[in-house]
């Protein structure tokens, strides 16, 4: 049986899939358990999507996933966590994952200031 949490994650790739899929993004980020990843990076290769995964001390993965470009640009940052990221390469995954374009900037500004 699977838990409600799993199914929920679940619940949220197969819509990031969809939007993928429609276009609206290119790159899509997404938060899960490793019991997870074999179905999704399955499905991911089904549909001819690139992905990169970290590990996370939590025992969670961040799989990020969508079209080539945009991957490979992660791949360029050869960075092997988040948290890692210079505040350029921070607001440029934001740009990337589609989010609000003014928070990036404040975000960004935030991050240099500090």
């Amino acid at each position: 049986i699977m838990s409600s949490e799993k199914r929920n994650e679940l619940g949220v790739f197969f819509h990031m899939l969809y939007e993928l899929n429609k276009g609206l993004r290119n790159l899509a980020l997404l938060t899960t358990t490793e019991e997870n990843r074999e179905l999704i990076e399955e499905r991911l290769e089904k549909c001819g999507y690139e992905w990169l995964t970290e590990e996370l001390k939590s025992g969670y993965i961040n799989i990020f996933f969508g079209t080539e470009d945009p991957i490979n640009v992660l791949k360029k940052f050869k960075k092997n966590s988040l948290k890692d990221f210079t505040p350029e390469e921070d607001f440029i995954l934001g740009i990337l994952l589609g989010y609000n374009t003014n928070q990036q900037c404040k975000r960004y500004l935030t991050r240099k200031a500090g």
